[in-house]
């Protein structure tokens, strides 16, 4: 029964997943397990500071990020300053490299920004582009 109940919740519900890297310090550390909830997107959209999984172009590695940027929203980054419709956005969970800077882009209907939290990395390492809902995997739940 345990078994049964295991295998349908790590293969439908619950994927676990170890953190590689550190895109996301300080709020997810190198090497820790955290569980993504594959249907938390079912019936509602994600939400800005969502923590989320995604696959960009049907890769098979897995990669943790927070939305910042909605649907039909204004985004653009100034001197390390997150914008949304040209207000600076509160971000308490970064770590702030004050030299990243993008020029604003309006994100289509079906656009999200996701970043890591760990913006002390060189600008050039990341990919600067907006995904699609159908790119997030769910969202981290613990």
């Amino acid at each position: 029964m345990l078994a049964g109940v295991s295998f349908v919740v790590f293969k439908f519900l619950l994927l676990p997943i170890r953190v590689t890297g550190i895109s996301m310090a300080p709020t997810y550390r190198d090497g820790g397990v955290i569980f993504v909830n594959r249907r938390a997107y079912f019936h509602a959209p994600p939400q800005r500071s969502d923590v989320v999984a995604i696959s960009i172009d049907g890769r098979n590695e897995l990669l943790l990020k927070r939305i910042v940027g909605l649907p039909g929203e204004r985004f653009s980054i100034d001197a390390g300053i997150v914008k949304i419709n040209g207000q600076p956005l509160a971000e308490p969970y970064t770590r702030i490299n004050r030299t990243w800077d993008l020029d604003e882009i309006l994100l289509g209907a079906d656009d999200y920004w996701v970043m890591g939290d760990n913006r002390s990395m060189d600008q050039k390492s990341h990919t600067m582009q907006p995904i699609k809902l159908r790119d997030v995997i769910g969202k981290v739940v613990f």
